[in-house]
């Protein structure tokens, strides 16, 4: 684990603009009818229909999706009372963990008032903003009345996330940690070390899912909680034991089954954790000293199934795999409350989710080869893409079945679209390619079948129904890595080329692509011998209609593809080049790329070629294109060099066809700024129009302008590259594409490969 020093932290939080969230407009703001909108005149239509119709403030403002995060600073962290502003870091760090976990905007609200009384008022009077409320370090026992009479009091979600968040992930790991040791929850013996608001809750959670309370002991800083014991708060008295024969913490452990930590560092020795039960499950929450090491439980017992709140051992327990996802699902459902149905479903949506294959992205994260369920991996990754899905539409569904949900969701594909959507995992264009290549799945060839990126995308892609996948490579291998991956490859057709039962085929092969390029030298040898590489073999089974479309590149260099590509499937008629395009996807649009591969110093009838694969592929997308030819020079201010061949290729190109809207050449800017460009050169075709389709002078622009792009954006989704010119569906990838990547190249394949059927 990184060490964070004092400097830091200090430096992090006070670089550039000082915190760690902003307000960010999301309407136009740039001209004055923006701004008539935005504020007056226009601004007076919303709430004269609000004041009709209050929920229509869910309709008209950020309400929907802004919840409040709102502390006194009683209880921060591990630094008790520090005070309401000396707690606003913690709050606003909340807020970026809403942000960018749940797609949640957040207000932090630092009120100065310990009189709980006080405090309600105070956070009643502002609930009209907001359409949830998450109350965050207020010391117990203060918190459980803050809470309950918020909760009655108002029409919007209350949660205070120090009880409920770490009840509810803790009783996901609970759940699954008993069916690894093989343990029923209504017959496990439970200690709870510690007797605050997040003790008292997660113990609550674990009685409603079964647990009972004669077998639950419960310890606060005198000792175990016996009923005998005077001037005990209510919270403690539900859980004060009859038993008067225990009393310390080391004769409560003893053949215990179960112990939760939520209270200091170091008070479970390993002679405590040896006392108990066979395969003793030991939660140690304390942070960020827990109340014993994770070293010094495993050298205590080996069968311990153990969980920390700290992120660098197995099982963290970590709040944020619930809270976005508790109040993405209230607020989606614009629920009155957040209640114990909707705790009960995260709870069960969580631990389900553990069970399920673990994504590349989460393995990666973590450098490991898989997780999967078990003694080190019961409790779902903070990173795991599906929370926002899984837990969100479980809360969202007991939400609506509980009576508490205004906006009952109807169609839940659509909203589990626009969860991944507002999360940036898919975007519209994304969904729109899975959704057309899922209604004519095609035959797909993985050339490096034993990759294990390329093979996870090709089960990834037969699960999305997108393809019927065929890996190419050896079988053994292939279902070896398989296994270790936890990959299921029902389904998906493994093909070893150079196996013996392969080499009727193999010479079927040669022989027709040693007469397809006889005039070029080849014999049916040379053609033979190619037979038993990857590229070859399975851009033939494409050419001779046994297989659809073929994905290659995690293994092989561009060039050497390039070259197969040639001479075994061949550039389309009409054309002279082939070329590959990126599509990017940001907040401001869909650019479509080229050539971002293959032509590195292209001239003006390569230019020419390159635009006309460009303009029908944006049409294959169901795109008008819009394009500019890009320079350093605008409309003939340079009439050497690159500048003249890109103002030759748009004479041609516009010559060509009248109706194609194309210009240039030009700087980026003006091709990119609608209003600049028309005030400037208003006599260009692209006049009053934005455009979506770039092409570069030369590759090296093309591949830069994309980068750059892509790494200054986190927002920007990149798809490609996708192959245009050739006769067949063959596309690449390279060595650096994650699984979605290839598999979204995959979709385009699959369409690609519907399109040309169509066009014979």
């Amino acid at each position: 684990m990184v060490k964070i020093t004092k400097e830091a932290a200090l430096a992090y939080h006070a670089q550039g603009k000082p915190g760690k969230i902003e307000v960010v407009p999301t309407k136009p703001y740039s001209t004055q009818t923006d701004l008539s909108l935005a504020y007056s005149p226009g601004v007076a239509e919303p709430c004269l229909e609000i004041q009709k119709n209050p929920q229509d403030a869910y309709k008209y403002t950020s309400k929907g999706n802004l919840v409040a995060v709102i502390s006194n600073g009683t209880a921060v962290l591990g630094l008790g009372d520090i005070g309401a502003l000396s707690g606003k870091p913690v709050m606003e760090g909340k807020g970026l963990l809403f942000k960018i976990y749940g797609g949640i905007d957040v207000f932090d609200i630092e009120v100065n008032e310990k009189d709980p009384d006080k405090f309600i008022e105070a956070v009643k009077a502002i609930a009209p903003t907001f359409g949830g409320i998450n109350l965050e370090d207020i010391k117990a026992p203060e918190c459980f009345e803050i809470e309950r009479r918020l909760k009655e009091e108002l029409d919007i979600p209350v949660m205070h996330d120090d009880q409920h968040g770490t009840a509810i992930i803790s009783s996901a790991g609970l759940l699954n940690a008993l069916e690894v040791a093989g343990k029923k929850i209504e017959d496990v013996k439970i200690v709870v070390n510690g007797a605050g608001a997040a003790a008292i809750s997660c113990t609550k959670l674990y009685v409603a899912l079964g647990a009972r309370h004669e077998n639950i002991l419960m310890l606060d800083s005198k000792g175990v909680i016996t009923d005998d014991r005077p001037n005990l708060t209510e919270q403690k008295k539900e859980f004060a034991t009859s038993r008067h024969d225990v009393h310390t913490l080391e004769e409560a452990v003893k053949g215990a089954d179960v112990f939760l930590g939520l209270s200091k560092g170091s008070v479970l020795s390993q002679d405590m954790v040896r006392s108990m039960a066979n395969d003793p499950i030991v939660f140690a929450l304390a942070n960020p000293v827990p109340e014993i090491t994770y070293e010094d439980a495993m050298a205590a017992r080996p069968d311990v199934l153990m969980s920390t709140g700290r992120s660098d051992y197995p099982n963290q327990i970590n709040n944020v795999i619930g809270f976005p996802y508790i109040f993405r699902g209230a607020l989606d459902t614009a629920s009155t409350a957040i209640n114990e149905e909707m705790k009960l479903a995260a709870v069960r949506a969580i631990a389900a989710l553990a069970k399920k294959p673990v994504p590349d992205i989460v393995n990666e994260v973590y450098h490991v080869n898989n997780f999967t369920f078990g003694r080190d991996y019961f409790i779902p990754k903070p990173v795991d893409p599906r929370l926002i899905t899984e837990v969100s539409m479980a809360v969202a569904r007991a939400a609506m079945e509980s009576g508490v949900a205004r906006k009952p969701i109807e169609d839940w594909d659509a909203y589990a679209a626009h969860l991944k959507q507002i999360m940036g995992q898919e975007s519209k264009l994304t969904q729109k390619l899975y959704e057309t290549a899922r209604r004519n799945p095609q035959r797909v060839v993985f050339a490096e079948g034993i990759h294990p990126t390329m093979m996870k995308a090709a089960v990834e892609a037969k699960n999305e129904g997108i393809c019927y996948p065929i890996l190419l490579g050896n079988e053994e291998k292939i279902r070896n890595l398989a296994a270790e991956l936890d990959l299921n490859l029902d389904g998906i057709e493994i093909i070893s080329l150079r196996q013996t039962q392969e080499a009727s085929r193999r010479e079927r092969f040669a022989r027709i692509l040693a007469e397809k390029n006889a005039r070029e030298g080849y014999t049916f040898e040379e053609a033979n011998d190619k037979m038993f590489e990857r590229n070859y073999f399975g851009m033939m089974m494409v050419e001779t209609g046994e297989a659809d479309a073929f994905i290659t590149g995690v293994y092989t260099k561009y060039s050497n593809t390039i070259k197969v590509a040639k001479e075994v499937i061949g550039i389309k008629p009409g054309y002279n080049h082939f070329a590959t395009m990126h599509i990017l996807n940001s907040k401001k649009g869909t650019y479509f790329i080229a050539d971002t591969l293959i032509n590195r110093h292209p001239g003006t009838d390569t230019l020419v070629d390159v635009a006309r694969l460009a303009e029908s592929t944006v049409e294959v997308f169901n795109q008008k294109p819009v394009m500019a030819m890009a320079s350093y020079s605008n409309f003939g201010c340079d009439k050497e060099g690159s500048p003249a061949e890109v103002h030759e290729a748009v004479r041609i190109l516009q010559e060509e066809k009248a109706d194609r809207v194309i210009d240039g050449e030009m700087q980026l800017n003006i091709a990119l700024d609608r209003e600049l460009r028309d005030r400037r050169y208003p006599f260009t075709r692209l006049f009053g129009k934005d455009v979506n389709t770039l092409i570069f002078p030369n590759l090296s622009s093309a591949n830069a302008a994309s980068k750059l792009i892509q790494y200054m954006s986190n927002d920007v989704e990149v798809i490609g590259p996708i192959q245009m010119g050739l006769n067949k569906p063959i596309h690449f990838t390279d060595f650096e594409s994650s699984v979605r990547d290839i598999v979204n190249i995959t979709a385009v394949a699959v369409i690609d490969a519907i399109v040309q059927k169509k066009r014979g």
